[in-house]
């Protein structure tokens, strides 16, 4: 759901009728691109809920994806503390890039972001038919089903604890729980659920702890 607040005001003149306007992935927090805004571009992503920049270059609006179909979906909007800057959350549909990745300032990309792409690689894996000469871990595992899946979250989440409890150094730690986040995001992937659903429920559980 798109939440404005109706009272800001954005500072249309500080900048000769544009705002620079930094696209980020809703999801993933990977930084997509950078684009302009004018009054009319930012009432067209609006109204269409399709991120429509005032390209420069070509002098006029230009939705992003209208000729190649890599379309960023709008999700929020937020200005920055002088109203001359904005934060546009989107889902993007295909690459953002012209260069065929998802952002324009690949490689760069957040410790964080690299979850939500593992999390798409387990994706993958789900439905594709397992066959005994497939090395894939991942499908070996969706073709072992929900039990086995849920016992190596639970042997995973044991081995971690004794891990914090025993280990000298850090290393044996990070390893295991490497293994408990990557077991639980297949787990998770198995129910149709991503870490994201995680992620909001901890958010709903702080906003309801720190009304």
């Amino acid at each position: 759901m798109l939440i404005k607040n109706k009272h800001q005001q954005l500072n249309w003149t500080k900048n000769h009728g544009l705002i620079p306007a930094i696209i980020q992935h809703a999801k993933s927090g990977e930084v997509l691109m950078l684009g302009h805004m004018n009054k009319e571009s930012m009432m067209k992503t609006e109204q269409t809920k399709y991120v429509t920049f005032f390209s420069r270059s070509k002098n006029r609006l230009w939705t992003k994806g209208e000729k190649s179909g890599n379309i960023l979906k709008l999700v929020n909007w937020y200005a920055d503390c002088d109203h001359d800057a904005l934060l546009i959350f989107v889902l993007p549909h295909g690459p953002t890039c012209h260069n065929n990745t998802s952002s324009c300032f690949h490689p760069g990309i957040a410790e964080l972001s690299f979850l939500y792409q593992l999390e798409n690689i387990i994706s993958s894996k789900k439905n594709i038919p397992f066959h005994p000469t497939n090395t894939s871990y991942t499908s070996q595992l969706y073709a072992s089903g929900i039990k086995r899946i849920a016992q190596k979250v639970g042997e995973e989440g044991l081995e971690t604890a004794l891990a914090a409890i025993s280990c000298e150094n850090k290393t044996e730690l990070v390893n295991e729980a490497s293994d408990l986040i990557y077991h639980l995001l297949v787990l998770l992937q198995h129910q149709s659920l991503t870490f994201n659903a995680i992620v909001q429920e901890l958010q709903i559980r702080h906003q309801d702890k720190n009304p």
